[in-house]
Formats: structure tokens, sequence, C-alpha cells
């Protein structure tokens, strides 16, 4: 086999396997619909909210391995906040604040891009964290979203203005700079949320109950 055919041989195996992921991701949230669902939750124990965040983080990984584009000094566009923010609206902001947080880590732990451990807090665990935000809206989700989704820009921006102020064009405002290039992808990802949840129809259910037997 010549090093060109092998080459096409690893590309074809990538894009099959991104393909996997899709339906994969696919199935694994219709699943999570089903499994959350106010009259399969009613009486459940804690520790089906543990596994509950356990899903929404694990989804996540896959979704944000799946990238529509990818910025240079970090940052893309994805579907990776879908699954905490589908937590924090169906069991509450404290859930949600601790499923993005167990996000945030998992993503510090798989493809971290750390210039210093401020930064580290602010762009990870941090960051999405604030997404966990929307489950203390579930009247108003889309609000809840963007609360939660201005929340993890604000981070990334604190962190752009310290710690990447060298990439910076000369003679342009530094905040200006970091809330520009964080927006470029965080509005659509932003946008692509909110449609999302909408067509998932989260405005119109009620807020999961979770109680000890």
């Amino acid at each position: 086999m010549t090093e060109s055919s092998w080459l096409k041989s690893i590309g074809t195996a990538l894009l099959r396997t991104e393909s996997i992921l899709i339906i994969v991701a696919i199935g694994v949230l219709v699943y999570l619909l089903w499994l959350t669902n106010p009259s399969r939750t009613k009486g459940r124990r804690p520790v089906y909210t543990i596994t509950e965040i356990g899903v929404a983080v694990a989804l996540s990984v896959v979704l944000s391995m799946i990238r529509v584009f990818r910025m240079p000094q970090g940052g893309s566009v994805s579907l990776e906040m879908l699954p905490i923010f589908y937590v924090a609206l169906r069991s509450g902001g404290g859930v949600g604040l601790l499923a993005g947080l167990a996000f945030g880590l998992a993503k510090l732990l798989l493809g971290p891009y750390v210039v210093h451990p401020i930064q580290l807090l602010l762009d990870y665990p941090l960051a999405f964290a604030f997404l966990g935000l929307a489950g203390f809206f579930p009247k108003y989700p889309v609000i809840g979203i963007i609360l939660g989704g201005l929340g993890r820009f604000a981070m990334h921006v604190l962190s752009g203005a310290i710690f990447f102020a060298s990439y910076t064009p000369e003679g342009t405002n530094v905040w200006l700079y970091s809330a520009t290039y964080n927006a470029s992808y965080m509005v659509p990802e932003l946008v692509i949320a909110v449609i999302v949840m909408l067509v998932l129809g989260l405005g119109s259910r009620r807020r999961t109950s979770i109680h000890k037997r």
C-alpha cells in the first residue's frame, strides 16, 4: 500500500468514525429524553441525578469532538452545550452547575490549552459551570440558555483579555478583540442551542422533580 492510499484509508476511517459518533450522540440524546421524562423520574433517589449528570457529560464530550469549525487560538462551534442545558432545565440550576463543572473538568483532561492556572479555571470548570444557570429559569428556557451562554462567554473573554493579549492586533483594544474573537464561535453555538432546545419542547415541560424515597 502506497503512502497516499494509506493516508486516504485513514481519512475514510476518520469520516466513518465521525458519522458513527453523530449517530451514537443522537441516539443517546433521544434515550436521555425518554429516560428523564417526568413520569419516569418521579420519586427517584439522588443517585439518579448522578447518573443523569454522567450521561449528559459523556454525551457532551462526544459532541465536543464533532466540530463545525475550530478557531486558531481555541474555541469551536459544536453541540457540546446541549446536554448540559438539557439537564439544567430538567433538573434545576444546582444539578446544571454540577454537570457543567464536571464537563469542564472532562474537557480539561481530554484536550486542554493551558498557559496559566487561573486561565485553566476560567476556560474550563468555571466557564462550563455557568451553563448550569439555565436551570434557574425553567419557565423561561430561552432566557436561561442565553444567560448560561453569557456566563461562559464572560469567562472566556476575561481569560482571553488577560492571558492571550499577545494575539491582539496592534492598535486594537484587548477587551474588544477578546469579546469579538469569542463571540465568533459562541454566538452561533448559542443560537443552535436555543433552536434545538425549542425543538425538543423544553419550554412546555415541567421541571423534573427528584426526591428521596
